[in-house]
């Protein structure tokens, strides 16, 4: 399964995306920087900024990722029983990428309706693209 994450909100994409997992599907995702996060920005790039300032020492965690893709994964993590057996065959079956790579270029994208950011009553948002720049991404 192939899902194209523009203009999906983030959480909702993301437990979908372990539902599937888990159930054994493999999942690609692709444009994880048109990913949204809702809320208020300010909000939203102060939580994400002390998360990446909670790894200080280099070499004790916790880590917490600075791309965009890495972001989308990690938060897809967090729904995962990650420790347990299940959770990690499930982890490994899920993987991001930024824009779309060559080789699913000619593949159909699937979408999730519900996930979708027209659902929304307000419109604060922030994309995920915005939040990596914000915290130190390089692209």
């Amino acid at each position: 399964m192939i899902i194209d994450a523009t203009d999906l909100i983030l959480g909702r994409l993301a437990s979908f995306a372990a539902k599937k997992a888990l159930l054994g599907e493999k999942v690609d995702i692709v444009n994880c920087e048109k990913a949204v996060i809702t809320g208020n920005r300010g909000n939203i790039l102060m939580r994400y900024n002390k998360k990446k300032e909670l790894g200080r020492n280099p070499y004790k965690g916790p880590f917490y990722p600075k791309a965009s893709d890495r972001i989308v994964r990690r938060t897809i993590r967090g729904m995962l029983p990650y420790k347990q057996e299940k959770g990690e065959r499930a982890f490994k079956a899920v993987m991001c990428y930024v824009g779309i790579p060559s080789g699913f270029r000619d593949k159909k994208f699937e979408t999730i309706p519900k996930a979708n950011v027209s659902k929304l009553k307000n419109y604060k948002y922030v994309l995920v693209g915005d939040v990596a720049r914000s915290i130190g991404a390089k692209r």
